[in-house]
């Protein structure tokens, strides 16, 4: 029963994050002109599920969704996630590549890691409000 809370929780946040960019194509200051939610990728061993991309002209924008964000969670967009892309999405290899992390739910400390890692965060305050990352 939790894991179906759990689950449930999560299918109703990325249907809002995907409502709202599909209304709003705008991350980082650039408009992306498509919106791709729930796109599973296999390549060899090599299989992902990926929340949402966003595409336009030169970049991609790779949003995974969570209810509530963990440190975890960082790693695996940031290594696994990213790190697969170009093996499964080869025509976007060239692309500049943005990493985010959409939520309802982030503590201080795992937003600021984030963020030192570049990643952007987008939080629910009614709309989808941007955090972008901090440049070094």
């Amino acid at each position: 029963m939790v894991g179906g809370i759990s689950n449930n929780q999560g299918k109703i946040a990325e249907e809002f994050f995907y409502n709202s960019l599909q209304n709003e194509p705008i991350l980082a200051g650039k408009r992306f002109d498509l919106i791709d939610n729930n796109p599973l990728r296999t390549h060899e061993k090599i299989r992902e599920e990926y929340d949402l991309i966003l595409y336009n002209g030169d970049s991609v924008f790779i949003i995974e969704v969570k209810y509530r964000v963990h440190l975890k969670d960082i790693e695996t967009l940031i290594h696994r996630k990213g790190g697969n892309f170009p093996l499964l999405f080869p025509q976007y290899r060239d692309f500049q590549q943005h990493l985010g992390l959409a939520t309802f739910s982030i503590e201080d400390d795992v937003l600021q890691e984030a963020l030192s890692q570049g990643v952007t965060i987008l939080q629910r305050y009614g709309d989808v409000i941007e955090t972008t990352p901090v440049v070094a």
